[in-house]
């Protein structure tokens, strides 16, 4: 039988993030042999995953990376079981390796097959799995590129993206601004037009129904929900809401008021829960 020595076992916890008994363990196991103890704890975290896939894993961490000339940002959310584990360094730092991983790609799939020291990224949160003991998985997965792409994490738990569109004096904190604001609102569109048909069609028939009940004519429904709906454009469309940091003026106005060709050409937000 190999002699498993404290050196050996603290290489394996380096290289699998384990701990340091389950790694003598593995070692153990398999004699001395680093390969195969290494197979052994990523067995060991496909059976934890196994018995734990039907767990809510809605704690974690929300990660937001910008590329270095901030032309393309992502946001995720690497999701676990507990806040503990959510909270701990070790998860935090894990979350934002990945997110910094998944800057290179395209969409989840092709970010969940990519190459993580050695294994796919998939293959890594399984062996994370058995190694935290929780269900671990990447939950939200979203890509932003623009002309300049800011961010902003709200405690760990909110990560957002805005794009503008021109790279301006002052463009880098009124970016952190707007996406500091579709963290606080969480807004469902851009503007008016990114609105799905089906969610007005479904805002203007509860106006009328709303309007019918106070004894309102027929005749005046449509022009009266019409007047509803702007409202909801205002108050659920970034762009059109009320600019948290003052409230004189809409988010639009206030980019405006950063350089005066300046406008928001998109946002992306993840959140926990």
């Amino acid at each position: 039988m190999a002699t498993i020595t404290a050196a050996d076992v603290n290489k394996l916890r380096t290289i699998t993030g384990a701990g340091m008994m389950d790694c003598k363990k593995a070692l153990v196991e398999a004699d001395g042999d680093f390969d195969l103890a290494i197979e052994n704890l990523r067995k060991k975290g496909q059976k934890v995953a196994a018995n734990r896939s039907d767990r809510e894993s809605t704690e974690g961490a929300a990660i937001a990376v910008v590329n270095a000339d901030n032309t393309a940002g992502v946001v995720i959310t690497l999701n676990c079981e507990t806040d503990f584990v959510g909270k701990n360094e070790g998860f935090v730092k894990l979350a934002t390796d990945l997110a910094n991983q998944a800057l290179n790609y395209a969409d989840k799939d092709a970010f969940l097959a990519s190459d993580f020291g050695g294994i796919t990224v998939n293959e890594k949160l399984i062996e994370q799995t058995g190694v935290i003991g929780e269900k671990i998985e990447v939950g939200q997965f979203e890509r932003l590129e623009g002309a300049f792409v800011g961010s902003y994490i709200h405690a760990g738990k909110i990560a957002t993206l805005v794009a503008l569109s021109a790279n301006v004096n002052g463009g880098d904190e009124a970016a952190k601004n707007v996406a500091m604001q579709a963290a606080a609102m969480n807004p469902i569109a851009l503007d008016e037009a990114g609105v799905d048909a089906s969610i007005i069609e479904k805002e203007i028939e509860i106006a009328k129904e709303q309007l019918r009940a106070e004894g309102k004519p027929e005749a005046m429904l449509d022009n009266i929900a019409k007047g509803k709906i702007q409202r909801f454009y205002k108050d659920n469309t970034l762009v059109n809401q009320d600019f948290i940091k003052d409230g004189s003026m809409s988010v639009a106005s206030y980019i405006k008021s950063v350089d005066g060709g300046l406008t928001v050409t998109g946002f992306r937000r993840v959140a926990l829960g």
